[in-house]
């Protein structure tokens, strides 16, 4: 071969080599992870071990994955506006995060593209899915149960405050989901207990604030704060109130007590998020949504802050530090 049609032929070849490295990397699979709250107060854990779910399939950020961000900043009527960015950016998947409002918003914008979602109960009921076993459609996902297990959670905060004769409930009205099961399941749990129930709602953080004030002009003797991806952000705000009130705080997300709250009851959430990962990452592998049953949790956690419980002057009963999952002294 000659020199110069050596060197025309490294040319080409050289000047194909980025043209191959774009089409390479244009290909790659991008999801898209809606979710109602705002970065800084999603825990990042719940981010780890999405990655972690979408590792065991194989996927790796950054590496052979993608993945487009989009955060409502807790106004919810922005969700569907975000759900449609990610349909015009073509994502290959998407994740609702934060509860049903996030899910249904998914659902609402589109009806081709995969949806994972995590929801805290039946998604069967409200009609995200046709069934547990055979979802059809475009959706399918984790059931986390934790509005379920509100009952439960009221029962074990009983036995932290053996003397409390009125309980308070936060719920969300932006929620209305949630917020009719919970609120379902509390005064039955309350009215088996022999308890007066008071009902407190805030979406917003002055909301939060004028609750608590109601809650000790009414003098409650505790607090079950229900299950939302809200209150889930607002976990300082809420921990912060509760200990300046001297209000014995339960909730069904362990972030809470983490933060300074009593008690938690709930589902492993972290497990939630791996495994929403784990059906995005076989989706991306070619798994259609409508195979794929619905995941129902069965990993629950019983978490009881015993430094909140000195500072509240209550004695944890023996039997709930045995029964505790952790402890946090």
């Amino acid at each position: 071969m000659r020199r110069r049609e050596f060197l025309t032929l490294l040319g080409g070849a050289a000047a194909a080599w980025p043209l191959s490295a774009r089409a390479q990397q244009a290909a790659m699979p991008v999801i898209g992870f809606l979710d109602s709250r705002s970065p800084d107060t999603v825990i990042e854990g719940r981010l780890r071990a999405f990655r972690q779910g979408l590792k065991d399939t194989t996927y790796v950020e950054g590496e052979n994955v993608a993945i487009e961000y989009r955060w409502a900043e807790n106004q919810m009527d922005r969700l569907p506006a975000l759900a449609a960015e990610l349909v015009h950016r073509r994502v290959t998947a998407i994740v609702a995060s934060g509860g049903f409002v996030v899910a249904f918003a998914a659902k609402a914008a589109t009806t081709t593209i995969p949806i994972v979602f995590g929801v805290p109960e039946d998604p069967v009921r409200l009609g995200l899915v046709a069934s547990l076993a055979r979802p059809g459609g475009n959706l399918t996902g984790v059931n986390f149960l934790n509005v379920e297990l509100v009952a439960k959670g009221l029962e074990i905060l009983r036995g932290l405050v053996p003397a409390a004769t009125r309980m308070a409930v936060l719920i969300n009205p932006a929620s209305p989901t949630n917020t009719e099961t919970t609120l379902s399941a509390a005064e039955t749990a309350t009215r088996a207990m022999g308890l007066k129930i008071q009902v407190l709602k805030a979406s917003t953080n002055l909301e939060i604030n004028a609750a608590f004030a109601t809650l000790m002009r009414e003098r409650a003797d505790a607090l079950f704060v229900g299950q939302d991806a809200f209150f889930n952000s607002r976990r300082l705000q809420l921990a912060n109130m509760a200990a300046r009130h001297v209000i014995p705080m339960s909730s069904v997300s362990r972030d809470i007590a983490e933060v300074g709250g009593l008690m938690s009851y709930g589902t492993n959430i972290l497990d939630v998020y791996r495994q929403m990962g784990v059906y995005t990452g076989r989706i991306l592998k070619g798994a259609k949504p409508e195979d794929l049953p619905v995941v129902q949790s069965t990993k629950f956690e019983l978490v009881i802050n015993r430094q909140t419980a000195t500072m509240l002057g209550l004695t944890v009963p023996d039997k709930l530090l045995v029964a505790a999952d952790e402890v946090i002294e």
